[in-house]
């Protein structure tokens, strides 16, 4: 092959790799939190559906051209309803567009912005209902607030998703949830299995019978094993920095595996049953969903992770910039998370998101995401506590990565647009 055709492959292929999500059908592995995660650890499935949309809550039409899709998922005592639609964004940060996401949220934030959208779910709110519905309905904005997602994205066909369309809309859409056999797995079992029929399948032994999100994911990726015509791509959605971090997803008997207060008993009552469990996990059950994974940037697609080298390097840099505040005696504010506490979310005049803090005995207005941060009347030292803190919680290492290589630089160069009005001048030799 000549070496000018060779390059332009290679190219190609890193092009295609990068590209938004598109054309395809792709599970949503999420990570329990709170209760769930504190006792069960199974968490939540869904299913995202790139050239399906919305033309209500409840009703799907093919895509036009620039729409991304939606969120199909079945939670229990939403309306009525087995299942409601929400297009991407809103279904991952409860605002319509990426610029819109805030940099950093905690409880009231997004509480305010899941009300503000729920609106748009009319199948769910009533006409002249100013209240919210029954039922846990904010499952179904700002997903990655609360909990880290994973991504299992598979081909499909355009007659494929117009056929699962005239399905969907033709058949009864009434709640019939049974946490056993009709749970939110079985609903993405049932999707997936409708393109490539037993894709997915439930665990006998693992989950004594009950399908977990986790074992469809795994069946997912066992079967691409053997099917490569479904072109898996696996991607992790990262929690958006804020709130308490999620948990780990198990299945069931891994649940009462990683238990201390299940195991411990098991143990006691059942030594050789406890040690086959253990033998069972490492050598059939154990499923890293983060392996080899992608990170979801919302704005460009799939990106790369930020390699240990280029973490490294960015919190020396960080650490530069805390040191040479603290020589120069410059009096930063409380810390973010403080701050945000006593902060009143908003909506600025284009309908982003915003904060109004009360700083110094006077009221300001301050843009917290990438379409405002640098056009309100804020104090610039607000704006740098807000990435400062955001920063340190993406450059924390472990898996799943929590930031993509061009996140990271887009954090470190809105900081510097933050830090132009100090007057402390900051250099550092391995500054990008």
């Amino acid at each position: 092959m000549r070496p000018k055709l060779f390059l332009f492959l290679i190219a190609a292929s890193v092009l295609a790799a990068c590209l938004p999500l598109h054309a395809q059908l792709t599970l949503l592995l999420e990570e329990p939190y709170s209760r769930d995660g504190t006792f069960a650890g199974t968490g939540h499935a869904a299913v995202y559906l790139s050239r399906v949309c919305a033309e209500t809550a409840v009703v799907l039409r093919r895509c036009a051209e620039g729409e991304t899709g939606v969120v199909l998922s079945r939670y229990h005592g939403l309306a009525g309803y087995d299942w409601i639609a929400v297009p991407l964004i809103p279904y991952l940060y409860a605002v319509k567009t990426a610029d819109e996401i805030p940099l950093f949220a905690d409880s009231k934030l997004v509480a305010f912005l899941r009300q503000q959208y729920l609106p748009e779910l009319k199948a769910i709110v009533r006409e002249g209902s100013s209240g919210a519905p029954a039922g846990p309905w904010y499952e179904l904005l700002g997903s990655a607030y609360d909990r880290t997602l994973y991504g299992f994205r598979i081909s499909t066909t355009p007659q494929q998703d117009d056929e699962l369309i005239r399905k969907l809309n033709s058949s009864p859409n009434r709640d019939s949830y049974n946490l056993v056999t009709r749970n939110c797995a079985d609903f993405v079992r049932q999707i997936i299995n409708f393109y490539y029929p037993k894709a997915v399948h439930r665990s006998v032994i693992g989950d004594l019978g009950v399908t977990t999100p986790k074992q469809a994911a795994k069946s997912l990726v066992r079967y691409s094993k053997h099917h490569p015509q479904v072109r898996l791509t696996t991607f992790v959605i990262p929690q958006v920095p804020g709130l308490k971090r999620s948990k780990r997803v198990h299945g069931v008997l891994e649940s009462v595996l990683f238990a201390k207060k299940y195991m411990a008993a098991v143990l006691v009552l059942h030594p050789v049953v406890a040690g086959s469990m253990e033998v069972a996990y490492w050598t059939g059950w154990h499923f890293d969903p983060a392996l080899h994974a992608a990170v979801f940037d919302p704005g460009r697609g799939l990106e790369s992770p930020i390699s240990n080298a280029e973490r490294h390097r960015y919190q020396t840099l960080i650490q530069d910039i805390k040191r040479a505040s603290e020589a120069e005696a410059f009096e930063l504010p409380a810390a973010w998370p403080q701050l945000e506490t006593r902060a009143q979310p908003d909506l600025d005049s284009s309908g982003h998101p915003m904060l109004q803090i009360e700083v110094s005995g006077r009221n300001v207005k301050m843009g917290i995401c990438r379409a405002n941060a640098l056009r309100t009347s804020a104090p610039p030292e607000l704006l740098e506590q807000l990435l400062l803190t955001r920063l340190d919680q993406e450059l924390k290492p472990g898996t799943p990565p929590r930031a993509s290589q061009r996140e990271i630089e887009d954090d470190w160069k809105l900081l510097q647009r933050s830090l132009s009005g100090f007057p402390v001048q900051l250099a550092h030799k391995n500054q990008p």
